[in-house]
C-alpha cells in the first residue's frame, strides 16, 4: 500500500468528488417524513440495519468481487437485479456513470459506465490496495452522506450526526473483512421496510432528495 494510492481512493470517495451523493438519501426522507427515523437512536438503528443486511452489505460484496478482477458486465447485471426499486437502480447506475467520467479524465484512461460499487471496485485494481480497505472506504463513504442527509432534514446537530457515524465503525469493519472472501451467489438481503421507504419515496411530493 503506497500513501498516494490511499490518498487518491480517499480522493474518489470524498464527497467532493463528482457523483453527486449528496442528491440522494436512499429512502431515508420518506423514512423520516413518516417519523420512521426521528433521532439519534432511530437513525443509528436505520443506517445499522441498512449496513449490515441491506444495501451496505451487497454493494459491499459486489465492490470486493469487482476489486478481484470478476466480470463486470456480470457484476453490473447482478447490481440491477438486486435493486429493490427503479430509483435504488437509477441511483447506482447514475452515480456509477459519474464516478467512471471523473475517474476516466483524471486518469487518461476510459473507465465505462457501472453501478456505483462495480465501478469504484474496477478502477480500485489499478491502485496497490486491499480489497477489504477498498470496501471500508467505501461504505464510510456511503454511511457518511446518508448521515449528512439526516442531519439537514432531521433534523441534527453535527456532532450528533459524527457520533452516529463512529457508531457505525465496528459494522463496517466487520462487513469489509467479511466481504474479501464472499461469494456474488451468496449476496442477500433482508431490509423489507428499507425497500419499501425507496419505493414510496418514488411518489413522495416535494422531494429534496433524487431517493
Amino acid at each position: 500500500m503506497t500513501g498516494t494510492d490511499l490518498l487518491t481512493l480517499t480522493q474518489w470517495l470524498s464527497p467532493s468528488f463528482p457523483v453527486g451523493s449528496y442528491a440522494y438519501s436512499h429512502g431515508l426522507e420518506w423514512a423520516i417524513a413518516a417519523d420512521a427515523v426521528t433521532d439519534t437512536e432511530s437513525l443509528t438503528a436505520w443506517l445499522h440495519d441498512t449496513l449490515r443486511v441491506g444495501a451496505g452489505r451487497a454493494d459491499a460484496k459486489l465492490l470486493a468481487a469487482a476489486h478481484r478482477g470478476e466480470d463486470a458486465a456480470h457484476l453490473a447485471a447482478t447490481a440491477r437485479a438486486l435493486a429493490a426499486s427503479a430509483e435504488r437502480w437509477e441511483e447506482t447506475i447514475a452515480q456509477g456513470t459519474a464516478f467512471a467520467e471523473a475517474v476516466s479524465a483524471m486518469a487518461g484512461k476510459r473507465f465505462d459506465p457501472l453501478p456505483y460499487p462495480v465501478a469504484v471496485g474496477v478502477a480500485a485494481r489499478r491502485l496497490d490496495l486491499e480489497t477489504g480497505q477498498v470496501a471500508a472506504l467505501f461504505l464510510h463513504a456511503v454511511a457518511a452522506n446518508l448521515v449528512s442527509a439526516a442531519v439537514r432534514f432531521i433534523p441534527l446537530g453535527q456532532a450528533a450526526g459524527q457520533k452516529v457515524l463512529a457508531g457505525l465503525h465496528p459494522a463496517i469493519a466487520d462487513i469489509s473483512a467479511e466481504v474479501v472472501t464472499a461469494r456474488v451467489e451468496d449476496i442477500a438481503t433482508s431490509v423489507l421496510r428499507g425497500d419499501l421507504a425507496a419505493m414510496r419515496h418514488e411518489t413522495r411530493d416535494g422531494r429534496r432528495f433524487k431517493t
